[in-house]
């Protein structure tokens, strides 16, 4: 199996091409290269081994709680002192204080070099936006420093049995007993719900007020530690689900049992507190679309390149790679990952400009959608590479494309992303949101007359929906057209800057306007 070799200079290389457009973010493109050189020879030296034996170990549910696989402590321990888990947190709260695009590059080579661990430190940087965005100075002042320290972990506790995406189904209990807040309910699907790695874990819990409103407005989120005063707080682990991938990131059903917490924000207003991690989640997920796309394309491009199958036109022992079709599929994710990959940091650039945060709500369910499909479809192409090989266990193609495959379905499923787009994505701002992606597309396709051509069609298609009175049912259809407006776009427009050809070459860009994204072909029509 090939050794785990992070992205840095496709990375490194991307942020030239978009750092013109960061001067005011506080992104400085030297920091950035030192920490994410840095943190792509921890990952490849102490976070990737880790990634095989978490999927033949997995997690056990025992008397004493979740218990991880034993080699994963002692990497968290360098992880927590090396400042990791701070990277974007205040400097005055413990943390390094940098921006989210340099976070992303982390993010994305922690993906690759081990899914399951990264899923359960990753929720920690959305966890302290929420405490810095909505928690009171006492609440930061207490909560973040052990957050950024590495001293706890965190998690976002929406589901339950009888509520997935329909938040409004909520039926757990939040009453105030004495002035102190109290939990009672079950939660399922919860990542990190609880492990032996960290000291101790913040949970974030939407749950319904005795005398709120039904539905959405109902909820409120409230920070619940697993340990209150040094003792253990009332929440109890059921079960530990088994699962088709990420088998070291254990995967909770719990029970809150009048368990101590203390609200964050503004009773009611748990749903929109809540988003600032669902946000960041959704990002982070696509970055692991990404790292799942980047990191097949590296396994399979080296096992091609040394394996030897049939002859050339000379009659010499030819290497998979010469095969047409291999090439063909090796191009594929390349690209996918590439131009995921540019989609995150696009979309991260303007979130940290500050001045459209309509337009990166726009954005973010494209990234999601579209690099999750990148990483499976990805991992899918590998497993061909490899032939019969792929199809074992040898190779960890297998394993790439069974960790893969949950990244389409957590933090909103790819189909309720695709409603929203539809139903309340084309409204935001009274649809100014829709007007800037129109005017982005515009701008990203303007030297390329076929992608403005469809630009254009993305208009009247999107002035159809506007008129429908059932618009859900256009909700997949419209999501794949505009993201792969989005992606091609952007990577034709970044391959007409100077040294964008060097990343974005011809053959590449040929093979993402042939690539098999589903987009009905009536609308792409001019």
């Amino acid at each position: 199996m090939a050794e785990f070799k992070a992205p840095v200079e496709d990375i490194l290389a991307l942020h030239v091409l978009l750092s013109a457009g960061w001067s005011d973010t506080g992104f400085d493109a030297e920091t950035a290269a030192t920490v994410i050189s840095e943190f792509a020879r921890f990952a490849e030296q102490q976070i990737a081994p880790l990634n095989a034996i978490g999927d033949s170990t997995a997690c056990q549910l025992t008397d004493t709680g979740v218990k991880m696989p034993a080699s994963f402590r002692p990497v968290f321990d360098m992880l927590a002192a090396g400042g990791w888990q701070g990277l974007g947190a205040a400097e005055c709260y413990g943390g390094m204080g940098l921006d989210k695009i340099t976070a992303a590059g982390v993010s994305e080579i922690f993906s690759g070099a081990c899914h399951a661990l990264q899923m359960v430190c990753n929720l920690v940087p959305g966890a302290i936006d929420i405490l810095e965005h909505y928690g009171t100075d006492t609440q930061k002042q207490r909560l973040i420093p052990p957050l950024a320290e590495g001293r706890w972990l965190s998690t976002m506790c929406l589901t339950e049995p009888d509520a997935g995406s329909d938040l409004s189904a909520i039926r757990c209990i939040a009453e105030q007993v004495d002035d102190i807040w109290q939990i009672t309910g079950e939660k399922i699907f919860i990542s990190g719900g609880d492990q032996d790695v960290s000291g101790s874990i913040l949970h974030f819990v939407l749950a319904r007020t005795q005398d709120g409103a039904q539905g959405l407005s109902g909820l409120s989120l409230f920070a619940v530690p697993k340990h209150r005063n040094g003792q253990p707080n009332h929440i109890e682990i059921l079960r530990i689900e088994d699962k088709l991938g990420i088998h070291a990131s254990p995967t909770c059903h719990m029970r809150f049992e009048r368990a101590q917490a203390e609200l964050i924000g503004a009773e009611g207003d748990g749903l929109k507190v809540m988003f600032t991690l669902m946000n960041h989640a959704r990002i982070d997920v696509a970055l692991q679309g990404v790292a799942h796309a980047q990191h097949a394309h590296a396994l399979s491009a080296d096992y091609a390149a040394g394996r030897i199958q049939g002859r050339n036109k000379d009659r010499q022992p030819a290497y998979l790679d010469q095969h047409a079709d291999i090439g063909r599929m090796l191009n594929q994710q390349r690209i996918l990952a590439l131009g995921g990959r540019a989609m995150c940091y696009y979309t991260l650039g303007l979130l940290e400009q500050k001045h459209n945060p309509e337009l990166v709500e726009f954005l973010t369910p494209l990234c999601k959608v579209f690099c999750s499909e990148a990483g499976i479809y990805s991992a899918d192409l590998g497993i061909q590479v490899f032939g019969g090989y792929g199809y074992l266990k040898d190779y960890g193609i297998e394993q790439l494309w069974r960790d893969a495959r949950i990244t389409a379905i957590y933090e909103g499923a790819n189909g309720i992303h695709g409603r929203a787009m539809v139903t309340r994505n084309l409204r935001l701002a009274q649809g100014r949101a829709a007007d800037d992606f129109a005017e982005l597309l515009d701008m990203l396709c303007a030297d390329t007359p076929h992608l403005l051509s469809r630009a254009k069609r993305w208009r009247e298609v999107r002035r159809m929906i506007d008129a429908c009175d059932t618009p859900e049912r256009y909700g997949h259809d419209f999501t794949r057209l505009s993201a792969y407006l989005f992606v091609h776009g952007l990577c034709h427009y970044l391959s007409s800057e100077p040294g964008g050809d060097a990343l974005f070459t011809p053959a590449l860009l040929q093979t993402l306007d042939t690539m098999p994204w589903p987009v009905r072909a009536d609308w792409l029509a001019g």
